[in-house]
């Protein structure tokens, strides 16, 4: 979760999603070995463009909170090889401003666009079978925010 001085929290629309109005917060995989803080940031730089330096982590919900995919989706996503995930969820707070976010930093970019909204908003946003897990993070974090 990604907020800035206001307390809004940063929501991009998927790329590959276009024609549908769910909007989700930059996430990622870890890869062999690395350390989550430091995938979090990469991941974020990433998706997002904004740089380590302009971003703090400052808080982390330690149990893994998971989600499988809707029948539907099984097979289609990942390549058919995953049901669901497994996330640990990071609180960051962004120093920067808008234009240090490049949404095409990365080749392929994951978002089309973002905005920054409230954290109560985003369980309404998220595609509904990630909205247990957004209603989970926004509460772990919320005297943070």
């Amino acid at each position: 979760m990604l907020v800035n001085a206001d307390g809004l929290v940063f929501v991009g629309k998927r790329i590959d999603n276009r024609e549908g109005d769910w909007w989700q917060m930059p996430q990622g995989g870890v890869d062999p070995d690395e350390d989550l803080a430091d995938a979090v940031l990469r991941e974020l730089a990433e998706e997002t463009g904004i740089s380590s330096n302009l971003v703090s982590l400052i808080g982390r919900i330690d149990e893994p909170m998971r989600y499988d995919l809707p029948e539907d989706l099984v097979g289609k996503l990942w390549g058919g090889k995953y049901r669901g995930q497994e996330q640990t969820w990071f609180l960051a707070r962004f120093a920067g401003a808008d234009h240090h976010i490049d949404l095409d930093a990365h080749d392929p970019p994951e978002f089309c666009e973002y905005r920054w909204v409230a954290p109560d908003e985003l369980p309404d946003l998220i595609v509904p079978f990630k909205k247990r897990v957004y209603r989970t993070v926004v509460e772990g974090f919320r005297s943070l925010v």
